[in-house]
């Protein structure tokens, strides 16, 4: 019972979800087969992407906002710990499985001419992912040194996907004895472990919005849901490398004739790139209670919607700046043109994504992790990548 709450929960009534995921990958799949176009992957690189993004997914998954209702529901049944625990992991873990990981992995699969092994060592990383997660979860608030932990169980994990690749047997095994181990250790947590206490947010409430108290309420939100600020992190940090990727791509080594005008044609793409924050772009979707506020409350579309555009203009012109920063140090060369550009296309990416959350709100999501993988967040980047390639040649000319 405890399983079917909380998988029609996030498939649906009937499992429709369900039914429409594993439709979709399947002819991805068969689509990109029939394509002939194949791309070599090594089998470590097939275990990594399945077990970190499992993983990463998995966590959102259990740490999203709205399955707070659903375990106080759960907690007024009578339950036993470790039935509760191993239902709810199960339904979780095959929403993540059959609707994330499955079409990484169509598409990972139907470019790949890969072995049977290989195809069952990423199911198995997989599956340990989404054991080795709700563990990590549960018992995270429970053990003095959880990092330390955490980061030791990680890297023999990461031994484990290295000795699968080249010894399949004994990596599968080893693999195999971890995830009964996370599925052990989770049967024995704190079923109560499942269920986050209310966030200390500021809430919007009244008539009038002031510029200050939206900032303070984003950036409350924000910092009452680390994640956000994890993945904005992250975007620094790939602004950091991506001068030396993009550099590598164009061949911007010295001994590469025309290496300036190369590099001309590729910075503004780094700005599409780095500004492609999704999480902060739906910080409206994200909040249906707010939404509902800022549209029947009078005078409100303007009174939130230009400091929250200006919030993502912030948070955008900081990830290109230290873009520009990076590029300087590998490259130089970064004129006030370049500056200029960073800032249009700043603007232009805030303005997009506060508009789209005017105009077309991503609702009837189960759980947040849908937010950040819902397919309207490649809109803006689509069309500014575009613009970027068209720039780029300008600068080349120019």
């Amino acid at each position: 019972m405890i399983f079917q709450v909380t998988a029609k929960k996030v498939f649906g009534a009937d499992y429709e979800r369900l039914k429409k995921s594993l439709l979709i990958w399947a002819i991805v799949f068969l689509g990109l087969r029939i394509a002939e176009v194949r791309v070599e992957t090594a089998p470590f690189i097939l275990y990594l992407l399945s077990s970190s993004f499992t993983a990463g997914v998995m966590w959102l998954a259990l740490s999203a906002d709205d399955n707070r209702t659903n375990m106080m529901n759960l907690f007024m049944l009578p339950f036993e710990t470790k039935n509760l625990n191993a239902a709810y992991v199960s339904a979780l873990g095959l929403y993540v499985l059959a609707t994330k990981t499955l079409g990484l992995l169509s598409v990972v699969w139907a470019l790949s001419d890969l072995s049977g092994a290989d195809i069952l060592g990423s199911i198995l990383c997989a599956v340990n992912a989404v054991w080795m997660s709700a563990c990590v979860y549960t018992w995270r608030k429970r053990l003095r040194l959880g990092l330390l932990w955490c980061g030791l169980w990680c890297g023999g994990v990461l031994g484990i996907l290295q000795i699968q690749s080249l010894v399949f047997p004994v990596g599968f095994v080893a693999l195999l004895g971890n995830a009964i181990l996370s599925f052990l250790l989770t049967l024995r947590a704190d079923a109560y472990a499942f269920y986050r206490r209310p966030d200390s947010v500021v809430r919007i409430r009244g008539a009038h919005l002031s510029f200050g108290l939206v900032w303070r309420y984003l950036l409350r939100y924000m910092m009452s849901h680390k994640n956000y600020v994890v993945n904005t992190v992250t975007m620094w940090g790939v602004a950091c490398v991506l001068p030396m990727l993009l550099g590598q791509i164009g061949g911007m080594a010295g001994s590469v004739p025309n290496a300036a005008s190369r590099s001309g044609f590729f910075l503004p793409i780094g700005f599409v790139i780095v500004s492609m924050n999704t999480p902060i772009c739906i910080l409206l979707s994200c909040d249906p209670a707010l939404e509902q506020a800022v549209r029947f409350l009078p005078g409100q579309r303007k009174a939130f919607f230009l400091p929250y555009g200006l919030f993502l203009f912030q948070c955008n012109m900081t990830a290109e700046t230290i873009y520009l920063c990076s590029w300087q140090t590998f490259f130089g060369g970064v004129s006030g043109k370049a500056v200029l550009t960073a800032a249009c296309f700043a603007l232009l990416s805030a303005t997009g994504s506060a508009l789209l959350e005017w105009i077309c709100p991503v609702r009837g999501w189960k759980i947040e992790s849908d937010l950040w993988h819902h397919p309207r967040k490649y809109a803006v980047p689509g069309v500014l990548l575009l613009l970027a390639a068209a720039v780029g040649s300008m600068f080349v000319l120019g």
